[in-house]
């Protein structure tokens, strides 16, 4: 399967306490403790072996290219990522409080770009499109958008961190995720032809989450 088919999905859980993605404060970021933003976890032992070196692979993405550690769960951590194969792929915004689901159905959710999307969720971001600049960049094309799928595309108040638009986000929806009749649902403003969307996490992903963290100071 491709990129688009393999994040077709994709869809975020709303949390309880908020619903907004401007993940500037305290209680939205998981808590950096000197150099390091520590993000305690549990892997289900739905997955197999192999599943669960993709969901490891995700994680050490992080590990190579930021200051987000994950680490296993122990007695004293009460917030924590619990990885399962849910219902489809799905993550919440921002550190939650206690067990935090994120959902990777083994029939189809478990890649290595599918689970960075959902990791980048919990950490405090939002899809690309979402962004509350969009509208500058991609028109989104409602008439295509699959019946009850509409509020994956709302916008949304982000935090942007002063960073660029990214056509390749791999936070960025494909053109035809959740289609109703095989055309477009979001095509860009400037090139109709741009591709959405990425399999894996980009530089600009990467600088973001070094950004909201702080991981340079």
């Amino acid at each position: 399967k491709n990129a688009t088919t393999r994040l077709v999905d994709i869809d975020i859980k709303e949390s309880r306490r908020r619903n907004a993605a401007f993940c500037t404060y305290f209680y939205c970021k998981w808590p950096k403790w000197s150099r390091y933003v520590y993000v305690p976890y549990v892997i289900s032992s739905q997955f197999s072996s192999s599943e669960r070196s993709v969901i490891m692979d995700a994680m050490e993405s992080f590990h190579q290219t930021t200051c987000v550690r994950f680490v296993q769960k122990r007695w004293w951590h009460f917030s924590y990522l619990y990885f399962f194969s849910g219902d489809g792929c799905w993550s919440y915004i921002g550190r939650q409080w206690g067990k935090q689901y994120i959902s990777l159905m083994r029939n189809g959710c478990v890649y290595l770009g599918t689970a960075q999307h959902e990791i980048l969720h919990a950490l405090g971001f939002h899809h690309e499109q979402a962004r509350s600049d969009r509208d500058s960049y991609v028109n989104i094309l409602y008439e295509n958008i699959q019946s009850g799928a509409t509020s994956n595309f709302n916008k949304r108040w982000t935090n942007n961190l002063g960073s660029s638009y990214n056509y390749r986000s791999v936070m960025h929806y494909g053109k035809y995720f959740f289609s109703k009749n095989g055309k477009p649902t979001i095509v860009a403003k400037r090139d109709p032809n741009t591709v959405l969307g990425s399999d894996q996490m980009t530089s600009s992903d990467i600088d973001r989450v070094n950004k909201l963290y702080r991981c340079c100071e």
